[in-house]
């Protein structure tokens, strides 16, 4: 069978199908509750998990986007009580469809055979210990554990207590899973346990990653390139471009071409470039810098024709969006960025800095006005 022909698309129409597929136009495309937050992470693929809380936390703002009736105990029931999500690293500590688990059992593997330099150290008595304690007691935090020897931080953000090392040791080999979590504090459990695994899933071989990888970038983004596809894992590179050619010789996705940007090649689904004419509602998103539309930065340039800053460890003076800058996304246009900060004290929304991207219109900012008024009332609920 002859491969399909070329398609070229207008920026317009690109944006049309990766809103499409990211869910962003239409009001609540998963609906609600639990299974809401399920099908949201199993559609996107991940939900990145971040630390910041000058807002909302990115996971929570994230599933609020496309769930508007989205409470935080949904994802804390997919995560500890339903087990339909876990977390993991995929660019970044993410929640993963726990459907997925076998894609990431080498990554685990690969910790536990060849530890980063972080881990070498760890002494294998102490970490026997540590399992056989949660096996005995149950899933544990870092708060349940006294360790008798303190250690000099060597980052901001790590801990004294050297049974964290051995926590997250665990928890990327396979071993422990997070049971829980309450804010950024983890409570880890025997990942068997845990899952209710008698027998656990078969990891999957680097040929099934690869298809998984390009399935997912094929669902969450629509029209997809070499390195949309494989953003964080750069080395996939090589095994998912045969697939590719593959699939295009079998009519089973099309090579794109976006005017302007003809030098990175795109392809699409015949089912996703049905898309490309659809027209985009006018709905107003205030989003996530940790949002899978903004996260790769070079993609949301090249198609919204938007630089987005990221500035919270940028000095104040060279800071132009500022601390913690919110993209506004109304239609297919990234118009105004909005620096926010949650006064939970005096539970109200604070505006640091408020900047247009296009033409200030009373239209637009009473619109952005109505979504700020249901943000607020997310972040303090």
């Amino acid at each position: 069978m002859a491969p399909a022909s070329s398609v070229t698309l207008t920026p317009a129409q690109a944006r049309a199908i990766w809103l499409n597929a990211q869910r962003l136009v239409e009001p609540a495309p998963f609906g609600a509750g639990a299974d809401a937050t399920r099908a949201a992470v199993e559609h996107l693929g991940y939900v990145q998990i971040d630390t910041i809380n000058v807002i909302e936390r990115s996971h929570h703002h994230i599933l609020f986007t496309r769930i508007p009736d989205y409470a935080r105990a949904d994802l804390e029931q997919a995560q500890s009580t339903d087990r339909s999500v876990f977390e993991y690293w995929t660019h970044a500590l993410a929640y993963v469809p726990t459907r997925d688990y076998r894609y990431f059992m080498p990554a685990m593997r690969r910790v536990r055979t060849d530890p980063p330099a972080s881990y070498a150290a760890i002494e294998p008595a102490e970490y026997r210990a540590l399992l056989r304690r949660i096996r005995e007691e149950g899933a544990l935090s870092i708060r349940d554990i006294e360790d008798e020897v303190l250690e000099e931080k060597t980052h901001p953000w790590a801990s004294r207590k050297p049974s964290k090392r051995l926590m997250r040791f665990g928890f990327y080999n396979g071993d422990l899973a997070i049971a829980r979590r309450t804010g950024m504090l983890k409570a880890y459990d025997l990942a068997d346990r845990h899952f209710g695994w008698e027998t656990r899933p078969r990891p999957a071989t680097d040929a099934q990653i690869a298809e998984y990888t390009l399935r997912r970038a094929l669902t969450a983004q629509g029209l997809v390139s070499l390195d949309s596809i494989c953003y964080g894992s750069l080395p996939l590179k090589a095994q998912v471009a045969p697939l590719i050619d593959r699939l295009v010789r079998r009519r089973e996705l099309v090579p794109v071409q976006v005017q302007s940007f003809e030098k990175v090649v795109h392809w699409a689904t015949p089912a996703a470039l049905a898309t490309a004419g659809d027209g985009t509602a006018p709905l107003v998103h205030i989003l996530s810098p940790f949002d899978p539309l903004v996260i790769q930065r070079k993609r949301l340039e090249m198609l919204f024709g938007y630089v987005h800053r990221f500035e919270a460890y940028v000095p104040p003076p060279k800071r132009v969006l500022g601390y913690f800058a919110l993209p506004v996304l109304v239609g297919d246009q990234v118009v105004a960025a909005l620096d926010l900060k949650t006064d939970r004290a005096n539970r109200r929304l604070l505006m640091q800095q408020w900047t247009w991207m296009v033409p200030e219109r009373p239209d637009l900012k009473a619109a952005i006005e109505d979504a700020l008024a249901r943000f607020e009332r997310f972040q303090l609920a």
